[in-house]
């Protein structure tokens, strides 16, 4: 599946932000309103300097938080949600499920479904694999907000990515009110340990504010020390 597959699905393609962001995060809310807020926050920031935002589809937790924050705010937003998540991750709406059924009985892993505009648009996709790819394939860098496993996955999966040498976009995370401040150290462990080399272990950036999140891709500086691999023929 290449990117044209669905860009050409949105409504808005006319107003292209300057960047699209990937954003990981939680589908709860966690048990600190800080989390909420600075998702939120994250997403106006996001278009105030006209920056897109792309992310899981849901309306749930912080991640529909940072979604409004941007789409309110006049930002782009493309969710992208896997069918078998919608009663999980997406609030039920008369809208939103009024074409629901027949999307995912017809669907060819790209097809577009009403939009709610505090959320911006959204695809309805297959598999968790798909809904991955084209996110890392519409957006310019990562961004990691708290969250649990799955946010965990899908952060390491791109720093593993970055690593092999796979995309160079740049990785931050949100390390709002400390949540991964022990992940940190894992990291420095695996250095200490020789697992992770100390020039790799400069692929994340950490920002503890929305404003310092968005410095940081700004001047987000490629490491040395990459695996020198070539995917070009693989």
């Amino acid at each position: 599946m290449t990117t044209t597959d669905y860009v050409t699905n949105k409504p808005n393609d006319t107003t292209k932000p300057d960047k699209t962001i990937c954003v990981f995060c939680g589908s709860s809310f966690g048990n600190n309103e800080i989390f909420a807020k600075n998702a939120n926050d994250l997403g106006k920031s996001l278009a105030k300097r006209n920056w897109g935002l792309v992310y899981g589809g849901g309306s749930t937790g912080i991640m529909g938080s940072v979604a409004r924050g941007c789409a309110t705010n006049g930002g782009y937003v493309h969710g992208i949600i896997p069918s078998a998540l919608i009663s999980r991750e997406r609030i039920d709406d008369e809208k939103f499920n009024e074409h629901l059924k027949s999307s995912i009985d017809n669907h060819d892993g790209s097809t577009p479904i009403p939009d709610l505009k505090e959320y911006g648009h959204t695809t309805l996709v297959k598999d968790m694999h798909t809904r991955k790819k084209m996110m890392g394939e519409e957006a310019d860098a990562f961004i990691a907000l708290p969250g649990g496993y799955g946010t965990l996955e899908e952060l390491m999966e791109v720093v593993t990515w970055f690593q092999l040498n796979i995309h160079n976009k740049p990785i931050v995370i949100f390390n709002m009110n400390g949540f991964y401040d022990n992940f940190l150290k894992f990291i420095k462990d695996a250095i200490k340990n020789e697992f992770v080399s100390e020039k790799n272990g400069e692929i994340i950036k950490v920002a503890e504010t929305a404003d310092e999140v968005l410095k940081a891709i700004e001047e987000y500086k490629i490491p040395e020390g990459r695996f020198n691999l070539n995917w070009e023929n693989t």
